[in-house]
């Protein structure tokens, strides 16, 4: 019988978006091809410790956003490299846990979706699911993320980038002149909308500023664009396919985190939008495009912002889209004709086969 590819999914992490990692993992877990795949359960704790986890027993609580925990009864580990590969090492016992085949990181936001553990993969050798470390750093950083897509000619709102050193110094009014009275405020480099905010006067920018600054040392302030929120998901390397895209519509508000995950009437999503093909297909390729400008590879999800004159923005891009049992990423490709097991088969197999090009790179003389 052929040998199971044992899958490291990473979960959890130093991120505001630690429990939401937890329910993606969760999903992608039970939807993964069991007669293929080994999955190898690995809960992070928010101060950065590794457990390995049992399949039956790795989150304490997985349903609820608020509750969501990893099982701290795991075997503490790490992934050491070893003869041009890894292993995966019980700190605790030094003992050998075996070779990891394909990293899936999970991990939403701050050290996971931003370039840091992707350059673990890669220091110690492993295939890894998702954008390389170029990609994961570029799109996490909305200010680089935006430059790169005016540089690429790719409508994006309006926006001004402040950071420490500048926070004395935001001003409502003079943002207001360039950018009309309602703005959205963000830290530069988080997702699930964490620490975003809709502003409208004076007293609420304020507000909004200091609390985008508790979560990073850079902030982002956008022109709020009224149109409809539109996504897209695309899958692959260096030929991207898009899906069919979705809208989220909103009953009131933004589409803040509490929209997102824990209030389930805040908003619906229209699965596939309901959009003349004509708008889909613009709405595909610049899906397409966003990906490449971006250097992304795997996989990701484009937000976009559709006027009514028919115009499209791209908001933003997220290489480690949600797996949640609501999240958009898999929802749209199941519309588009790929199953969530087949989708995450999908993602294993471009993580092995870009890790097999690079291997054929030299990297010394």
């Amino acid at each position: 019988m052929r040998e199971k590819i044992r899958v490291a999914i990473i979960f959890g992490g130093r991120s505001a978006e630690h429990e939401i990692s937890i329910i993606s993992a969760k999903n992608v877990i039970d939807a993964i091809d069991k007669e293929k795949y080994e999955p190898v359960p690995i809960g992070i704790d928010k101060n950065g410790t590794w457990y390995l986890q049992e399949q039956s027993k790795f989150t304490l609580e997985n349903s609820n956003p608020k509750l969501a925990k990893i099982n701290k009864t795991g075997e503490r580990v790490v992934l050491v490299p070893e003869n041009n590969s890894n292993k995966l090492i019980d700190i605790t016992g030094n003992k050998n846990k075996g070779k990891i085949d394909v990293a899936f990181p999970v991990l939403h936001g701050t050290y996971g979706e931003d370039g840091s553990i992707q350059g673990l993969f890669r220091m110690v050798n492993t295939p890894y699911v998702g954008a390389d470390v170029l990609g994961s750093s570029v799109a996490m950083d909305k200010d680089v993320l935006k430059r790169l897509l005016r540089d690429a000619k790719i409508p994006t709102p309006k926006f001004e980038v402040f950071d420490n050193k500048d926070k004395d110094n935001v001003n409502y009014e003079k943002l207001s002149e360039k950018l009309g009275p309602s703005m959205f405020i963000k830290p530069a480099n988080l997702g699930s909308s964490v620490g975003i905010n809709k502003v409208n006067n004076e007293r609420e920018f304020k507000k909004a500023v200091k609390e985008a600054f508790k979560y990073d040392k850079k902030i982002i302030i956008e022109e709020a664009i009224e149109g409809r929120e539109i996504e897209c998901s695309v899958l692959g390397n260096e030929e991207p396919i898009a899906s069919l895209p979705g809208e989220i519509v909103i009953n009131s508000g933004f589409y803040s985190y509490e929209t997102k995950y824990l209030d389930g009437k805040a908003a619906r999503l229209e699965v596939p939008a309901k959009l003349p093909e004509k708008t889909v297909k613009k709405i595909q390729e610049r899906a397409v495009e966003t990906f490449k400008a971006l250097c992304c590879s795997g996989m990701a999800r484009v937000d976009f912002f559709l006027r009514s004159n028919d115009e499209i923005l791209v908001n933003e891009l997220n290489t480690i889209p949600g797996f949640t049992k609501i999240s958009m990423y898999p929802k749209l490709w199941e519309v588009s004709g790929i199953k969530y097991t087949e989708l995450i088969d999908r993602l294993i197999q471009l993580a092995i086969e870009r890790f097999d090009k690079e291997q054929k790179l030299r990297t010394f003389l």
